[in-house]
């Protein structure tokens, strides 16, 4: 990919900012801290690496970031820059929280893997042993032409794997046929989400495409019915407090709200303005705690996520995953017949696991540097998280903007960090 080139004189004015040389990582707490050399990194190139994500910043690309790099479990580097709200000129903090959006997705795609562990459900269930509303969806005959009117009979039944890989037939809350029938709506609850979903035809019929769509807020109440226990009851239980993750919420109480990162999106003149990406914001109570879309969290938290299947499904001297589900977190599950998952850029080199992320196959396809079997997953507000098992080596990066691209700016950090390896 084509990295940032900085002038002589940004570049010297990046160096002399706070941030220069500080490849040695500061501290988070929960974590071991190592130098960049003890870890096998170039603390010159790190020091790099934030002098190009600094300019990205004072260019407008984004407001600000949060950046992180565990190696062998250890933390080798972490930088926040930038602001967490402009206009105050709050500085970004390490333990600034961020709208994840879609990396929600992979928290609940665990859940079900727990409970899997657990002997209460297995990934070949059909989705009506949980929720009978699924057993008799139609099916569009023309997915391009989404008539209620023109239906079939849908051949098969959805299973959990399906719901995991996006194979279901079941489309995108963005899509006219959802936004016209108010199918995700955060005045109402996940049961009656979940159920405007079962009321409505599928797209294909299951296991026959792959179309990223609305399958974390399904598997959610199936979570919510095997567990007896509301979507965030579980996530306490089973994962948050195994992990440590203390700051992983639907809703930024008070006690919170100064550490949120404000959205930002360019105007017409490229100027970073606030911008609310959903009606009713994270600040405020709601009915609706999606299991897609709805997490708020830090990058300490989802450091110790992504650790947690570099692991082995340990954490804090607990098992909470098996061997046997980080496998199934890590490998590509979309069947052969159904690949590749998309058409062109990284979708195009890219399978789907049962852990909710997507798997590098051929990183070839990647604009960014990537390694073959590595996972990950990013938010529609600027977040980006990869795991790779590889180099056991976890790299996040946190901002929010929208639209997430912000001029590459997780790509060429991501980039920059791994040619930082030596």
């Amino acid at each position: 990919m084509k990295l940032l080139r900085l002038s002589a004189s940004s570049l010297s004015l990046a160096l002399l900012l706070p941030f220069a040389h500080m490849a040695s990582a500061q501290t988070l707490p929960g974590f071991d801290t190592v130098s960049a050399s003890a870890a096998g990194l170039s603390a010159e190139k790190l020091d790099a690496v934030t002098a190009a994500l600094q300019a990205q910043i004072d260019a407008g690309d984004i407001p600000g970031a949060v950046a992180a790099v565990l190696k062998d479990g250890k933390l080798v580097y972490l930088q926040a820059l930038g602001y967490k709200h402009i206009e105050s000129q709050q500085p970004m903090t390490a333990d600034a929280l961020f709208r994840t959006y879609s990396m929600t997705r992979p928290i609940t795609a665990l859940g079900i893997l727990i409970l899997q562990d657990q002997g209460l459900l297995s990934v070949d269930d059909t989705v009506q042993t949980y929720l009978p509303q699924f057993a008799a969806q139609p099916v569009f005959q023309d997915a391009n032409d989404a008539d209620i009117e023109e239906v079939r009979p849908r051949n098969g039944d959805i299973t959990i794997a399906q719901l995991l890989t996006h194979t279901s037939g079941i489309g995108d809350r963005n899509s006219a046929l959802y936004r016209a029938n108010n199918v995700h709506s955060y005045d109402q609850t996940l049961e009656q989400v979940v159920n405007n979903v079962g009321a409505l035809p599928l797209f294909e019929d299951p296991g026959t495409v792959y179309r990223y769509g609305m399958h974390s807020e399904v598997l959610g109440r199936i979570i919510e019915e095997v567990s007896g226990q509301d979507i965030l009851s579980f996530f306490q239980q089973a994962i948050f407090e195994p992990l440590g993750m203390t700051d992983t919420v639907f809703y930024v109480d008070e006690s919170r709200r100064e550490r949120l990162a404000t959205v930002y999106r360019p105007d017409a003149e490229g100027q970073l303005r606030p911008h609310e990406m959903e009606h009713i914001p994270v600040t405020e109570e709601r009915a609706l705690n999606s299991s897609g879309v709805g997490l708020v969290s830090s990058t300490a938290d989802f450091l110790k996520f992504s650790q947690l299947f570099l692991d082995n499904g340990m954490a804090n001297g607990q098992r909470v995953l098996s061997e046997a589900g980080v496998r199934q977190a890590a490998d590509n599950a979309v069947p052969d017949a159904l690949m590749p998952i998309g058409g062109n850029g990284y979708w195009a080199g890219s399978g789907w696991s049962l852990g909710g992320f997507a798997v590098a196959l051929d990183p070839s396809a990647y604009n960014h540097t990537v390694n073959q079997g590595e996972y990950w997953w990013d938010g529609s507000a600027g977040t980006r998280f990869w795991i790779d098992p590889n180099e056991n080596m976890v790299t996040i990066i946190m901002s929010q903007v929208s639209p997430a691209g912000g001029n590459g700016f997780r790509e060429r950090f991501k980039t920059g960090v791994y040619e930082a390896l030596e």
